[in-house]
């Protein structure tokens, strides 16, 4: 039930309307089966943020419960898309994951982060079968990886690490083969043309892979991945390589399939600002464990630390130190200040802290 951190209207080709950006500031889906609900309201609003206010414009925070249509349930009784328990993974005697619990809901926009070596690209291998666990159990999409079909894997969309193109083909020949592959399980998949203008490429259509840069080329991953509408789209480090145009047309894409169709998305990332701009949930691990798990304002709730907020009155410059500035800004007098802001510790500062406190019990 938290906003996505830095609410603001997104501007995105899909935010055509006011309703489009309130749900996409919201963070949450809303597909053409999907009623919802909004049942929080902002500081300055008096009325609830549902449909019948959608022409609301400064949301700063509301909490949405998905219905569908189809099944009168909510997104909280769903089964989740990834369930993962007591789950543990060795290279010989080596440890890498150690009893780690996991469940990630559909439409939830979830952000693995943790240093180098702490096990994240060795999770998404055992949620996607690739490895078979030491100990525990894994479940995707309510099916064992390891023992999944084609039906299973045209719900699945993945971007890995290192390139998975065939370097010496066109752009059209590699997605026309990847696409006749997800047409054998999934008749509503993309069209080439479709795809590559979505990630910005219609343009490189006759180009061969080899010709294009390494962030053109991590795009065409994204668009196959993309192709067959997945229900969870699994990425590894997705945006490296990236120029900040294309990494935030990127970021655009993929908040637009949750809105678009409840996609799940999990991803790993060293990019601090890039999780705080997308993720409805933060994963930290470290040591092969999941050391923090809740949103941007959950896990900076943790540090302790006050929010600054500064403002001028009368010609003098005021700060003053609050954990609530939310209730603090209705002390203050608005008609009369200007320049007020309030700075709350990043997610750069939350991960530092956290990873760090790890670190010194590691050594002691």
């Amino acid at each position: 039930n938290e906003p996505r951190s830095g609410c603001r209207p997104w501007s995105g080709p899909a935010a055509a309307t006011k309703q489009e950006a309130h749900f996409r500031t919201c963070g949450r889906s809303h597909g053409a089966d999907v009623t919802a609900f909004c049942s929080r309201v902002q500081i300055n609003d008096t009325k609830p943020l549902g449909r019948q206010h959608r022409d609301t414009t400064s949301i700063t925070c509301c909490s949405i419960t998905a219905m569908d249509n189809r099944t009168g349930r909510t997104n909280g009784a769903m089964a989740p898309v990834v369930a993962v328990d007591n789950l543990s993974f060795s290279y010989g005697t080596a440890p890498v994951l150690q009893e780690l619990d996991l469940s990630v809901n559909a439409g939830e926009v979830v952000c693995l982060l943790g240093p180098n070596g702490v096990g994240k690209t060795t999770l998404v291998e055992n949620l996607l079968g690739s490895l078979t666990p030491t100990a525990g159990s894994v479940q995707v999409l309510g099916t064992d990886p390891r023992r999944a079909g084609a039906d299973f894997w045209a719900r699945v969309g993945l971007v890995q690490q290192n390139w998975t193109d065939h370097a010496k083909w066109r752009v059209s020949d590699q997605l026309e083969w990847i696409r006749a592959i997800q047409l054998t399980a999934s008749p509503s998949a993309m069209g080439v043309t479709e795809v590559l203008d979505a990630v910005g490429l219609a343009d490189k259509t006759t180009s061969r892979l080899s010709r294009l840069s390494g962030g053109q080329r991590r795009a065409i991953d994204f668009a196959a991945a993309l192709m067959g509408r997945p229900e969870l789209l699994v990425m590894d480090e997705p945006t490296t390589g990236l120029d900040p145009v294309s990494k935030a047309h990127l970021h655009d894409l993929i908040l637009q399939r949750v809105d678009d169709d409840n996609a799940t998305i999990l991803m790993t990332t060293h990019d601090l600002a890039e999780a705080e701009r997308i993720a409805s949930r933060i994963l930290i691990m470290s040591r092969g464990r999941i050391i923090a798990d809740g949103s941007v304002t959950a896990l900076r709730e943790q540090l302790g630390h006050d929010a600054e907020v500064t403002w001028i009155q009368d010609g003098e410059h005021h700060v003053h130190t609050t954990a609530t500035p939310e209730h603090f800004l209705t002390r203050l007098d608005l008609g009369t200040i200007t320049g007020l802001t309030i700075t709350r510790p990043t997610l750069e500062e939350t991960y530092l802290s956290l990873v760090g406190k790890e670190h010194e019990e590691q050594q002691s």
